[in-house]
């Protein structure tokens, strides 16, 4: 496999060049995390690991799950963890959330879970990317049922996904008594419409959705927000 190494905020990364490549969703979601602590996490269909890899960082007293179905992007995950030196908190658990046996329960999940029906859109040739875009491996209940099985009493499952889809996100989490309690929707400028969205749900929590101010990605002249610098660590 063709890798690159690159650097990001305080982590290293390990990548295909060819293949799934982590995107500016895996940073908004890892920011969007507002836990002041956290004892176990999981990160469901990590890819390469970043998001977890950067939670381990800004909770260093967590332990971090790193589910991943695909074997290339699980060896990679666990390159990076070491590449990282963080093996001793973090480790890749390959398979099939659907059917994997787990005693194990978690305080916060993570995820950026395909948000394309099969039958929708065009299907990426790449095979690492079309699974991590299109519903192949998993659709968005069996998702939902994964994680809320896996979440604690009061635990916290946060999403990225796509709004043509949050009716229905939100339906499949109410389903499994897990109450979305924050929402913010991403835009790629001020004037266009939202791209995607955050949201943060908690098992068993009350009936309350606060919704945060818009994130803009960009500024009208093409530079990234404030925001966003702040979130890729450049101030």
């Amino acid at each position: 496999m063709d890798v690159t190494f690159d650097s990001i905020r305080d982590i290293r990364l390990c990548q295909s060049k060819t293949g799934y490549r982590f995107s500016v969703d895996s940073l908004l979601l890892y920011d969007f995390v507002n836990l002041r602590e956290a004892a176990a996490i999981a990160d469901l269909g990590a890819g390469s690991g970043i998001i977890g890899i950067l939670l381990a960082k800004k909770y260093p007293r967590a332990s971090v799950d790193l589910f991943e179905i695909q074997d290339g992007l699980s060896g990679l995950a666990e390159k990076n963890i070491l590449l990282n030196r963080l093996e001793d908190r973090v480790k890749v658990i390959r398979g099939d959330l659907r059917t994997l046996p787990t005693s194990r329960c978690y305080d916060l999940i993570v995820s950026n879970p395909p948000f394309r029906r099969l039958q929708s859109g065009l299907l990426n040739v790449e095979k690492e990317r079309a699974i991590a875009r299109h519903e192949i491996k998993l659709s968005l209940r069996e998702f939902i049922d994964a994680a809320a099985s896996l979440l604690k009493a009061k635990g916290r499952l946060c999403l990225i996904y796509h709004p043509s889809r949050l009716a229905e996100l939100v339906d499949n989490l109410r389903g499994k008594n897990v109450e979305p309690k924050r929402l913010r929707f991403v835009h790629s400028t001020i004037s266009s419409e939202s791209k995607m969205f955050l949201v943060e749900a908690v098992k068993g929590g009350r009936i309350g959705l606060k919704a945060e101010k818009p994130l803009y990605i960009y500024k009208e002249d093409g530079g990234y927000t404030d925001d966003m610098e702040k979130i890729y660590g450049v101030f």
